[in-house]
């Protein structure tokens, strides 16, 4: 299982890395195919229908407690039985899910206002029942996932996940080319959730010999579940609020342009999100078996801190590198009308960053089942989002929005979470803080390169661009291995070349 591991990480990485690739030739495509006003209008409308995702109502973080509960227990009926359980709660999820969809449908007008033209508004209607359509079929696909995850088979996980990202621009593109649009782009979406999930039913059935058991359903344990469950539904409320809320204020009070500018920023952020989590999500079982078996802090702590530090050499490669190039790479990637992009970016990935490294934290939270606090702070902290950012979107437009989610990202995420690891949760904090400091010398050097990148007159085309974010990163992962990582660190990269070289 710990070549699994390994295999896991580097195939998400090498998924993400795919992924990111994919969107920076693929975007600027889009963009010019699809126009400023569609873009935004795709945007606008996925903003909406994905608060239906949170029908799941956290479901997913409890199947990995519950299975890793019997599991120690040695419970392989129980196992059976949990997993018939799942497959019939989210069947139902995914019927509400069409009904709410349809309920949508019939008020689209109420949703978007005044704001859109009515061949915008027809557009919208096909766009909603395809991504619905979508989402429904998610629901049960999330089941089989957590059954792989939870078996630790990362390598068909990851695997399935990276064909997943290569073959989406490259189906998508011939669409758009023909002119159908974002109506194409949700048509491929919805073709590629059909078969992951088709694919991954054959795996669970056919090579993990998956069982399932609809007889004996202990259903007294869905108020377990709930009770359990309820505060992670609530923290995907304040998710679902703090990253999607901005495009529904803004599609309404400035229109579909507004959304398509911060929709730029935001895609930035959903990619540094996503590069996060790779590293964490293939820890999430280690992290339910220590708890379930000692539930002993200073492991807990050694291996949050573990993750963390190499959590953070990457983040901090993509955010100080977007920081110095970011305005150049806006203007060759996403074109002119965009330059407030780069604003609403820093905006939502400084303060994301420190989350972003301590994500482990949650299912950490979870696995003690510690995570009720967490969400209710948080979803104060969305409410009053929403308050601040309705006059700021007003002053400032898409900037102004990006920044009123900046504003309860430090209150909560960083300000409250560290306090509430520190004295709630058992994870020595200020262990943690202090080998993240030690990273400091490593990102001297390369902070220097990037100011004086900045300062130089240089053009703003792509052959520059390429050249500098080679250099760049050249730079920061030399500092990085002699100036910043520690010997377990460095070991992650010479012991593999060492093997490579003795063959």
């Amino acid at each position: 299982m710990k070549d699994q591991k390994k295999a896991g990480v580097i195939l998400s990485y090498a998924g993400q890395l795919v992924h990111i690739l994919s969107g920076i030739i693929y975007t600027p495509i889009m963009l010019r195919l699809l126009g400023q006003n569609e873009y935004g209008l795709y945007h606008l409308v996925y903003s909406v229908v994905s608060y239906l995702g949170l029908l799941n109502l956290g479901f997913n973080a409890a199947y990995m407690r519950f299975y890793a509960r019997a599991k120690v227990s040695d419970d392989k009926n129980g196992v059976a039985k949990l997993n018939g359980m799942f497959l019939l709660i989210f069947g139902v999820i995914s019927a509400v899910c069409v009904l709410c969809g349809i309920v949508m449908l019939t008020n689209i007008h109420g949703l978007f206002g005044e704001g859109l033209s009515e061949q915008e508004y027809a557009t919208a209607e096909i766009l909603m029942i395809m991504m619905v359509i979508n989402l429904a079929l998610s629901f049960p696909g999330s089941v089989f996932n957590c059954i792989i995850t939870s078996q630790e088979r990362f390598v068909f996980q990851k695997t399935v996940q990276l064909l997943q990202y290569i073959a989406s621009p490259f189906l998508t593109l011939p669409l758009l080319l023909l002119g159908y649009g974002s109506i194409g782009m949700v048509s491929v979406t919805t073709f590629l959730t059909v078969f992951v999930l088709a694919v991954n039913i054959y795996y669970c059935f056919i090579k993990l010999r998956t069982k399932v058991c609809f007889k004996g359903l202990k259903f007294s344990l869905l108020r377990e579940m709930w009770v359990f469950t309820f505060f992670i539904f609530l923290n995907q409320i304040i998710d679902q609020v703090n990253w999607s809320v901005d495009k529904f204020l803004l599609g309404r009070i400035l229109g579909t342009a507004a959304v398509a500018v911060y929709g730029i920023g935001g895609q930035i952020n959903t990619l540094y999100l996503q590069f996060s989590v790779s590293v964490s999500n293939v820890f999430v079982p280690k992290v339910n078996k220590i708890v379930a078996e000692t539930d002993d802090n200073k492991e807990i702590t050694r291996l949050f801190t573990k993750v963390g530090r190499i959590q953070f050499i990457i983040m901090m490669l993509i955010l100080t590198g977007f920081i110095f190039l970011g305005q150049d790479f806006i203007k060759v990637w996403a074109g002119e009308g965009y330059d407030e992009s780069y604003y609403v970016a820093l905006c939502l990935l400084i303060p994301v960053t420190v989350p972003l490294i301590q994500n482990l934290g949650i299912e950490i939270q979870r696995a003690k089942n510690k995570h009720k606090a967490r969400s209710v702070v948080y979803f104060c902290i969305a409410v009053v989002n929403v308050f601040i950012s309705i006059p700021l979107i007003q002053f400032f437009g898409p900037v102004g929005a990006a920044f009123g989610t900046t504003i309860a990202l430090t209150a909560g995420n960083i300000l409250f979470m560290n306090w509430y690891y520190h004295k709630k949760i058992g994870i020595d904090i200020l262990y943690f803080w202090k080998n993240i400091v030690s990273f400091i010398p490593g990102l001297i050097i390369p902070c220097i390169a990037g100011v004086v990148y900045m300062l130089i007159p240089h053009p703003g085309n792509i052959a520059v661009l390429v050249v500098s974010v080679i250099v760049y990163s050249a730079v920061y992962c030399l500092s990085m291995f002699f100036l910043g990582m520690n010997k377990e660190e460095k070991s992650l990269i010479t012991g593999p070349l060492k093997r490579k070289i003795k063959r």
